[in-house]
């Protein structure tokens, strides 16, 4: 049933004596107290009755301090002191059937578990019976898909909004809702965990830190990989309270807990960090561990979107005082109907553009180069605007000239449109692999490199430049390594031709090859990557120690045979063209693992390795600032869960509650029907 401020009125109208069948059950009874503040009592005195026994139904309703009322003990419903007992009865019997075969004696308004519900009709008729905890456990998919903390549901005017619907909805307390989010959090991981246990291929982790209100460190651990048809999965595996100090040995040591959890130590490739140094300290004593437990090559690389993100921060240092005074005046303009249409007209007359309102003014990338654009792009506007509006705007956000040249100076030399169109291009991009990122970092690269050697640049700006060329060199150097090459070469976008010459090595090549012989020559090759051991530490003739000299021959000639093979495979795929840029990457494969049987097989797991530590929205874009805004406002008390639990309804889960599927389908379903239900009945009434 759909409610807004038209059916509302009409709910209230309908108020009538004779037709309040859904809200009150007998005529010229008192208001319902929903806590809305009514107080009002009607005119009429009911009739004086004989004096009777005490009714049986009296033990269900509480008398009001001021015994001018009694409350139904199941649904809160007032009715006056003198209403007759049997009114009450005929409220106990349409309101709450089954009423004389629960306690004795209820003992508190508010009900420990929410009561069933039945919708009486004109004709009595048994109606579709209707359980409010159903609307709980929707309540309670909402709190999670909000990312909102179980004390929400406190909310006194949230519980009132309920109540005027009906009053009998009895919401669940918080503590019983983040109770239920635990468990529902336990349920779901154990999903998670089996999920994780089929997977054929080698799996990549990223993470992420944040701080809350509470001032507690957090880390979020996700995992990435590709499955037989060539499907890339993401999935959050936990969220992670980091104690203090928090430094890089806390992160290790929670790191390495959820990977044994999940039982995927020996399947970890790579781990994309957030480019802190106490995440590199982690990832570097990670790689010691499983280099100690004798497991596969493991490597990290840092995020690509952060790293640029750094680099741009460097360049706006100088001018970040002038972005925050535009802001100031954006933040106005988007509050303000007079100002937006003075803007609009003002951009029109002087063709500066056509400018969308509201005007992203976030602190994030997207909103600094909007504020920078307004400046450059429609300046004559911009002043116009302040000119006209000068009572309501105050002086504080009026630039001088020479503030004006300088943002115009980083927005030409630093070339913020093409920094614009790279993270654009990074956030939309479908296959954002690590050999597409290398390509947009190089290209950043050159155009500082361009910025530094113009001699027309200020002083400032070339000191800004050289400190977002040691952001982009410092990058370079912790992407160096063959691993990184091997997932750059896989792109077929990419291969050779476009990677940066600071990691096309001739010694890459060789590795490469010698990788792919040493872990994908033989046809036990899968089974031997899950487990973490290699094909020469198979015995290959089933019969243990003693082999004869024949046998060893035998041997290298099959491994030389599957050698030669594999640098084919390898050799025919480097040989041929590269694939527009357009093309679907893990299509390509799919569509290719025929010709490349063992190729393929290396480019699942290599290509799941990701480029980023976070989706590159979040951190360029103002969707980030609000997921930020989410995080630091959870209470260390419902942050795993809340997050988690959204995290994997979003993946496609379905929410359990000790094994138990909730159907949310079916919930609506009965929703509905009861609606349609109420809706005939009160139709009945009123052509009756």
């Amino acid at each position: 049933m759909e409610w807004n401020v038209n059916n509302a009125f009409k709910t209230y109208k309908e108020m009538e004596p004779k037709a309040m069948m859904d809200i009150t059950l007998v005529p010229h009874s008192d208001p319902i107290d929903i806590g809305l503040g009514s107080s009002e009592k009607p005119n009429t005195v009911p009739p004086k009755r004989k004096k009777t026994m005490t009714s049986v139904y009296l033990k269900y309703f509480e008398t009001a301090p001021d015994s001018k009322t009694r409350k139904c003990k199941f649904c809160g419903q007032s009715y006056s002191i003198a209403t007759a007992t049997g009114n009450l009865g005929r409220h106990l019997n349409n309101r709450h059937p089954g009423y004389d075969k629960a306690a004795d004696v209820v003992t508190s308004s508010v009900p420990q578990t929410p009561p069933v519900v039945v919708k009486p009709s004109q004709s009595q008729s048994k109606a579709p019976q209707l359980d409010y905890d159903h609307l709980n456990w929707l309540v309670l998919k909402w709190l999670a898909l909000s990312s909102l903390p179980p004390t929400t549901v406190d909310e006194r005017w949230l519980g009132n909004s309920f109540k005027f619907l009906n009053p009998a909805v009895q919401l669940w307390p918080a503590e019983k809702y983040k109770a239920v989010l635990h468990e529902v959090f336990r349920s779901m991981r154990g999903d998670v965990k089996t999920s994780l246990g089929h997977i054929q291929s080698k799996v990549s982790i990223t993470l992420s830190f944040w701080h809350s209100y509470e001032n507690i460190f957090y880390m979020s651990v996700t995992g990435q990989w590709i499955d037989e048809n060539w499907s890339s999965h993401r999935l959050l595996l936990d969220i992670c309270r980091i104690p203090y100090p928090s430094g890089g040995s806390e992160i290790y040591n929670s790191l390495l807990k959820v990977l044994k959890i999940y039982a995927i130590e020996d399947k970890v490739l790579c781990c994309t960090h957030d480019n802190s140094e106490n995440a590199i300290h982690a990832c570097h004593s990670l790689k010691e561990y499983f280099d100690g437990q004798k497991v596969l090559p493991f490597c990290y690389i840092p995020c690509a979107a952060q790293t640029l993100n750094d680099i741009i921060d460097e360049g706006f240092a100088t001018i970040k005082p002038i972005i925050s005074k535009i802001r100031e005046f954006t933040q106005e303009l988007n509050a303000s109907m007079e100002l937006s249409d003075d803007f609009i007209q003002m951009t029109t007359a002087y063709q500066e553009g056509s400018w969308k309102l509201p005007i992203d003014a976030s602190s994030r990338w997207s909103g600094n180069y909007q504020m920078v654009n307004i400046l450059c792009k429609a300046c004559k506007s911009l002043d116009s605007v302040i000119r006209k509006n000068e009572d309501a705007i105050e002086n504080r956000v009026m630039l001088s000239s020479a503030e004006k040249n300088a943002v115009t100076i980083v927005h030409n030399y630093l070339d913020l449109d093409s920094f614009h169109k790279t993270t654009n291009d990074m956030c939309t991009n479908k296959d954002l692999t690590v050999g597409l990122a290398l390509l947009f970092m190089d290209n950043i690269s050159e155009m500082i490199t361009t910025c530094q050697k113009s001699c027309h640049n200020p002083d400032w700006l070339r000191t800004c430049a050289e400190n977002m060329s040691q952001k982009a060199r410092s990058y370079n150097t912790q992407v160096c390594n063959v691993f990184t090459y091997i997932t750059a070469i896989l792109d077929p976008r990419i291969k050779t031709e476009y990677i940066p010459e600071t990691i096309n090595l001739e010694s890459y090549i060789d590795e490469a090859r010698a990788h792919f012989i040493r872990n994908y020559s033989s046809p036990h090759f899968t089974s031997s990557l899950t487990n973490g051991y290699r094909p020469q530490d198979i015995d290959e003739g089933g019969g243990g120690g003693n082999i004869s000299f024949a046998e060893e021959i035998a041997r290298r000639k099959r491994r030389g045979s599957m050698s030669n093979s594999v640098v084919d495979e390898l050799t025919q795929y480097l040989s041929e063209s590269i694939v527009p840029m357009q093309t679907d990457v893990l299509d390509w494969w799919k569509a290719n693992s025929g010709r490349y049987t063992r190729l393929s097989n290396m480019a699942r797991d290599f290509l799941a390795v990701q480029a980023t530590s976070a989706a590159p929205e979040e951190i360029f874009c103002s969707k980030g600032e609000e997921m930020g805004k989410q995080k630091y406002c959870m209470p260390h008390d419902s942050t795993q869960s809340v997050l988690c639990i959204r995290s994997w309804i979003e993946a496609g889960m379905k929410l359990k509650f000790k094994s138990t599927e909730i159907d949310y389908e079916r919930l609506m379903e009965l929703a509905a029907t009861v609606a349609s239900d109420n809706s005939a009945g009160k139709s009945r009434q009123e052509s009756a």
